[in-house]
């Protein structure tokens, strides 16, 4: 049977979070291999909308070929231009050639990082860099495409925070832009926010990380995979300021998208028992490709640390995810759905496990 015959299409939502987007460069680098996976619509925030404009660049200028080179040349040059994510991570002085573990790459007793931590309470991007430019911004432009971005045939929804409303703005169609991926991309703390028509947006991972509601309403297609990057369940109580502050981020973080899977879950549920019309909603078959297990030993710091050993050591858990997910399920994809979304996001539970 051809590749084609047993073609299936298939929508990504990619989350963000800093520099452990390039885990997401590894899923999507294997997922682009199979060529039987045919992508229709892609969903990004924050770092997953960076990767989304990059992937739909390279893949109206090359094909999946040019897409895997696209998405490299882009982390690699990440890793060469210093305060991308806020601060160029170093890694330790052994042998690259060596996988270091992944508690190497956590910024916490870097001196450095702990006075930009101090630093970044009381002292705005408007303060500590008025007039300097945007490390993300500029390796974007020279990445990203926006004529490729409205020409190819991959549909794109990027999602931002409204500051003035406090509403998610999904760019996509012409609407979409370098400016509308770094508005997705925008943490208060560290970057001005990026103003598109006379509207202010901060990050758009405060109001969707990623987005769902835009391809359930965008595309025909029913299998929905989320590329899932930031963990839901942490062991243990924060009892320091940082750790603290660090875990309110991530609950704030993944609010929008548990709020999603929860309607999506109960909208599901009254498909499947026929008490609403399903000629008005799409029966979705929702996967998630993640690596909880893996990721663990990473905290919040190491997601400004941009060194390319750590860039290459996420991009190989990410390839090892998609793998083990593809070896796993390839073969429900347009049949069944492999996402148990009441174990993962509505109720409780005692151990993180590997997604």
């Amino acid at each position: 049977m051809s590749s084609r015959a047993k073609s299936v299409p298939v929508d990504l939502a990619l989350q963000g979070g800093g520099s452990h987007g390039a885990f997401t460069w590894g899923v999507l680098d294997r997922l682009l291999e199979d060529a039987s996976l045919a992508i229709d619509g892609v969903s990004g925030t924050s770092a997953g909308a960076l990767n989304a404009g990059v992937l739909a660049t390279g893949w109206a200028n090359g094909g999946r070929a040019g897409a895997r080179a696209a998405l490299r040349a882009f982390w690699r040059d990440v890793a060469g231009a210093p305060g991308c994510f806020g601060q160029a991570g170093s890694a330790p002085a052994w042998p690259v050639s060596l996988p270091l573990p992944l508690t190497a790459f956590n910024l916490d007793a870097n001196p450095f990082y702990a006075w930009w931590q101090f630093m970044a309470r009381g002292i705005s991007p408007y303060q500590f860099n008025p007039f300097g430019p945007n490390a993300l911004g500029e390796v974007a432009r020279r990445h990203v495409d926006e004529a490729a971005l409205h020409r190819g045939p991959l549909k794109l929804f990027i999602t931002a925070t409204a500051v003035h409303s406090g509403q998610p703005r999904v760019f996509s169609g012409e609407a979409l832009s370098i400016d509308a991926l770094l508005a997705s991309a925008c943490l208060p703390q560290l970057f001005k926010a990026v103003v598109i028509d006379g509207e202010p947006y901060w990050d758009g991972g405060y109001t969707g990380n990623p987005a769902l509601w835009p391809l359930v309403y965008g595309t025909r297609t029913a299998d929905l995979l989320l590329v899932k990057i930031n963990p839901l369940w942490r062991p243990g109580t924060p009892d320091t300021a940082p750790e603290i502050a660090d875990r309110v981020n991530e609950i704030t973080f993944n609010a929008g998208l548990v709020a999603e899977m929860r309607a999506i879950h109960f909208v599901q549920r009254l498909l499947a028992e026929q008490r609403v019309d399903t000629g008005h909603y799409k029966a979705l078959r929702l996967h998630m490709v993640a690596d909880d297990e893996g990721l663990a030993p990473l905290q919040a710091s190491s997601k400004l640390n941009t060194s390319l050993v750590f860039l290459e050591q996420l991009h190989a858990l990410g390839r090892a995810a998609a793998e083990r997910w593809l070896h796993a399920h390839r073969r429900d994809l347009g049949r069944r759905q492999t996402l148990d979304v009441e174990a993962t996001f509505l109720l409780p539970r005692a151990d993180p496990g590997r997604d």
